[in-house]
């Protein structure tokens, strides 16, 4: 490789470190996360931007990936309970307090996969692993016991541990963010007391 080449092959690499991190810090505004923000805060054309992303959800993807910290780390302050309900409510509020946080992103990726949800899987979906850690004391009763009722459980959960619900409560039912993640929650409680109940153990 020439030192031309070389030179080239480094401005490529931090023009892209640029735009992800521009990506990063306007994220974590939690305002509106657009292609041309991202490019304006990065000093680059639009057409440099989608020349390195063809996407705003692959460019949103790599920009948050590494900012949510593990389940298990996520879950840290109550690893020594064994109560499913109380596991399970902090890891709701901890998903929605997250959301509200980074909200501008998170809503320009739901909306790009609503309309193209072949690309679903490139979210996150950070809830699925907060919700298989905060339901591990359940894994040797009801999820040895009832796996279908064990997995229904995680799938009601995973409608309300989710920032769509967290919007709906906000945006349609006109709750603020503190009443949204309350409403979210509670429910959440609701769904896995239901089910510690059926093993006998509440």
């Amino acid at each position: 490789m020439t030192e031309t080449d070389t030179g080239r092959s480094n401005q490529k690499k931090r023009t892209r470190t640029a735009i992800v991190e521009a990506a990063r810090d306007l994220i974590g505004t939690g305002a509106e996360v657009t292609m041309p923000a991202i490019a304006r805060a990065a000093l680059v054309s639009d057409a440099t931007a989608y020349r390195y992303f063809p996407d705003l959800p692959s460019l949103i993807g790599e920009a948050l990936a590494g900012v949510w910290p593990a389940p298990a780390d996520a879950l840290r302050p109550v690893e020594g309970s064994r109560d499913p309900v109380e596991r399970v409510a902090f890891a709701c509020e901890f998903l929605l307090r997250g959301v509200l946080a980074r909200q501008g992103a998170v809503r320009a990726m739901i909306s790009a996969t609503i309309t193209r949800p072949e690309a679903a899987s490139g979210r996150p979906g950070i809830r699925f692993g907060l919700i298989d850690e905060a339901l591990t004391p359940l894994r040797g009763t009801l999820g040895a016991a009832d796996p279908e009722a064990f997995a229904q459980l995680k799938r009601d959960l995973a409608v309300v541990v989710s920032a769509e619900a967290l919007f709906s409560l906000t945006d349609l039912c006109g709750l603020d963010s503190d009443e949204a993640v309350a409403s979210a929650v509670r429910t959440a409680r609701t769904l896995t007391e239901a089910a510690v109940r059926a093993t006998g153990e509440g």
